[in-house]
């Protein structure tokens, strides 16, 4: 799992990386926060949807840990948006928000899913891809004069813990592999709609 998301998670975007090297436009960070917020920062988030149809008794703490630590998170990227100001003026801003709604609709699928370990899976790649999202939102916070908070999301070795006792036969972690794969994607395809905004905008 901690593989996977190295390979395919947000930190091996060349986008974020772009974005975290150096100063980057604050109207690409701006950008950033609007549509991570679009994407999480509702209510039931993807992690609260899971808790409610997750039956497995070795994520249930965890579980609840990730989705309080998550709501903090939610705050955060709320006031960052307050913070920034508007959306910035982009072409093609209808396609965006269709292919940001799609996003959603698939991760709301995941969550609820009734597939033993596919929405436990979900939300392991989630808490485990956050730091680098995370990093960045700071990155935006700091420009914005706003002190990022200190994470409540679960340390990286309880989480570890987790997927080796949920990963106890190989339905399960072929489901939660499952879900880990469609949430990591979820988050590059929203990386890329970032770059495809980014470029529009310095093309116009």
């Amino acid at each position: 799992m901690t593989a996977l998301v190295a390979a395919d998670g947000s930190a091996s975007h060349r986008f974020l990386a772009r974005l975290a090297t150096g100063v980057a436009p604050m109207r690409d960070l701006s950008d950033v926060v609007h549509q991570f917020c679009l994407l999480h920062a509702r209510h039931p988030d993807v992690i609260e949807q899971a808790l409610e149809h997750s039956h497995e008794g070795a994520t249930a703490a965890w579980m609840a840990e990730a989705a309080a630590g998550f709501a903090a998170e939610r705050a955060y990227i709320v006031r960052l948006v307050a913070a920034a100001g508007p959306l910035p003026s982009t072409p093609g801003q209808a396609q965006s928000e269709a292919a940001i709604a799609a996003q959603r609709h698939a991760l709301d699928m995941l969550a609820q899913s009734d597939r033993t370990g596919c929405a436990d899976g979900t939300v392991l790649a989630l808490v485990l891809d956050w730091p680098a999202i995370r990093a960045l939102l700071n990155i935006a916070g700091e420009r914005l004069g706003i002190d990022p908070p200190a994470s409540a999301l679960p340390p990286a070795f309880e989480t570890a813990t987790v997927i080796d006792a949920l990963a106890a036969t190989l339905p399960v972690e072929r489901a939660m592999l499952f879900g880990a794969q469609q949430m990591l994607a979820q988050h590059r395809g929203l990386w890329d709609v970032l770059e495809a905004r980014a470029s529009a905008r310095d093309a116009h």
